[in-house]
């Protein structure tokens, strides 16, 4: 059982580290174009939850759990 706990997270920590990059100060410019994030309209975003917790007569109707009529 040791074994198998010390392999697993042995393997973890190698993906883990395998999977950090280095990123050189000419391609930040790249990685801070809209389209590389994950929220490419963060604006837009804030205005549907905001017309969303309206319409659902909830806060947080977005991000949250329950609230509104429960029919998602």
């Amino acid at each position: 059982m040791r074994a198998v706990v010390r392999v697993t997270i042995t393997v973890t920590a190698a993906v883990v580290l395998c999977a950090c990059a280095t990123v050189e100060p000419w391609q930040r410019g790249t990685l801070a174009k809209p389209h590389v994030a994950l929220d490419p309209h963060p604006q837009r975003t804030a205005l549907i939850a905001h017309v969303r917790a309206a319409r659902e007569a909830a806060s947080g109707g977005v991000s949250k759990d329950g609230g509104g009529c429960g029919c998602d």
